[in-house]
């Protein structure tokens, strides 16, 4: 028998317990120097001058090509095509049959019947397993770097020029005024000679443009905005600090793939094969669910009501329209109190001895997340009132944060609670994880995106146009 996820899921009988002792860590940011400089002045700059990432490595992308292919992108995503036309893009979520989000990425409309998807693989695969066999569309994937055996052969690269010098560093590699693009529209640039597509983006709150290109091309392009950058105090950002952009911008960059239950998914579970993320991925934290149903996510969880449309047919629609009543869980900031972070730290100190306590799990800077689906509990009086998604420290904020989701009576800013940090029993087997034991630090419900630029200017876009 050919083995597909759901062979490996009907052997490893509990699914909960299969994903949280995956033998991996953190999803990899490849391709570039853990720092550049250093990861506090690197987060510091898309702040205050401006920053170049590169991230032509670390995501893949599925082309989707033909007369049919908006039809059938359409049919399989939550969000609105009304007045979706070339040269534009727009955040795409598709769901299960039963309402839950497979994942999120990019949704470039390059040209007429052209579109390139960008982000995570789950995303991709459901898109592929659903294009098996169509006459009118051809999906062309290229993985992530990691997982394929040509490292150094894309098909894209992609950067992003990001902070409030982007137009000033735009300009000086482009010889041209800055393009005045709405959010998440595109345009054509020449950079080091050759010819760029460009994506008005802002992924830490601040104005930027996202920049595609053939693979071949990358080095020219690359090296004529490090120059033009240099003149206005652009650096080049790590992979450690580059996944510490999101507690900033409030994006939740991993939710997990809601298909590892449910007959109407079990055709797709065995077509993916063991080799595919579903089957790889790990899930890590304090929240412990009876089911892996409990970490399934709806749009409302991850801030995608808006996104919802009923203007069109597309799988999962119909459980859609009950849950959209609602009530529904809110996407919040928590940010953690300094104390209790500090007392966090401060327990890996000293020897452990025999029989004694254990320490604290390892709190990592600038990100802690050390799953590739991280879950934690947040709780209020001991009850549980929602999960952390997502967990790192900025300098900008001087604060350790959380990205998270919680019971609508909890999501009111200033509301104190209680944040469960280190897997319950000592620790799961990832490598990643040391024997420890659980601790509570205590937090306070904030806005989201917590940075006071995102939430004034890049977020009010994304709610409205990225849909």
């Amino acid at each position: 028998m050919t083995q597909s996820l759901q062979t490996l899921l009907d052997g490893a009988g509990d699914t909960v317990n299969f994903l949280r002792n995956q033998q991996v860590g953190p999803n990899v940011y490849p391709g570039v120097p853990a720092e550049f400089s250093n990861w506090r002045d690197e987060q510091r700059a898309w702040a205050e001058t401006c920053v170049l990432f590169n991230q032509s490595y670390h995501m893949a992308e599925l082309m989707v090509e033909g007369p049919g292919a908006f039809a059938f992108l359409n049919g399989l995503g939550i969000n609105s095509f009304k007045g979706f036309t070339v040269d534009k893009a727009k955040q795409y979520v598709p769901v299960t049959h039963y309402g839950h989000v497979i994942g999120d990425v990019i949704l470039f409309y390059l040209a007429e019947n052209t579109f390139n998807l960008v982000g995570r693989a789950p995303t991709l695969n459901w898109l592929m397993f659903h294009g098996e066999g169509r006459q009118d569309v051809v999906l062309t994937y290229d993985e992530r770097t990691v997982a394929r055996p040509d490292p150094e052969n894309r098909r894209h690269y992609r950067y992003q020029v990001q902070g409030p010098n982007s137009n000033k560093v735009i300009e000086a590699a482009t010889g041209r005024p800055a393009p005045e693009l709405k959010f998440f529209n595109m345009c054509w640039m020449e950079i080091g000679g050759k010819k760029v597509h460009a994506l008005r983006h802002g992924m830490a709150g601040q104005p930027g443009y996202e920049l595609m290109g053939p693979w071949d091309e990358r080095e020219a392009v690359h090296g004529a905005l490090v120059e033009a950058g240099s003149k206005f105090g652009m650096k080049l950002v790590g992979g450690r600090t580059y996944s510490s952009n999101t507690l900033e911008s409030g994006w939740i960059p991993s939710p997990l793939p809601a298909i590892y239950t449910g007959n109407l998914l079990k055709p797709y579970r065995e077509w993916l094969s063991v080799n595919h993320y579903e089957s790889r991925c790990s899930i890590g934290g304090s929240y412990v669910p009876d089911s892996v149903e409990g970490y399934y996510l709806t749009p409302w969880d991850l801030g995608y009501g808006p996104f919802v449309k009923f203007d069109h047919d597309f799988i999962g629609r119909e459980a859609l329209e009950k849950i959209a009543a609602g009530p529904h869980r809110k996407k919040v900031t928590i940010a953690l109190d300094d104390a209790s972070v500090s007392e966090a730290i401060y327990g890996q100190f000293g020897k452990i001895r025999e029989g004694g306590e254990l320490r604290p799990k390892y709190m990592e800077f600038p990100s802690a997340v050390y799953s590739m689906h991280p879950f934690d509990r947040v709780e209020k009086d001991g009850k549980l009132v929602g999960l952390s998604t997502w967990i790192g420290y900025t300098t900008n904020e001087g604060k350790m944060l959380t990205l998270a989701i919680v019971d609508e009576a909890m999501a009111e800013p200033g509301t104190e609670i209680d944040f469960i940090w280190g897997e319950p029993d000592g620790g799961t087997s990832k490598p990643t994880v040391e024997k420890h034991r659980q601790i509570t630090i205590k937090g306070v419900v904030a806005a989201v995106p917590y940075s006071e630029v995102a939430r004034t200017s890049y977020a009010p876009s994304w709610r409205t146009k990225a849909a």
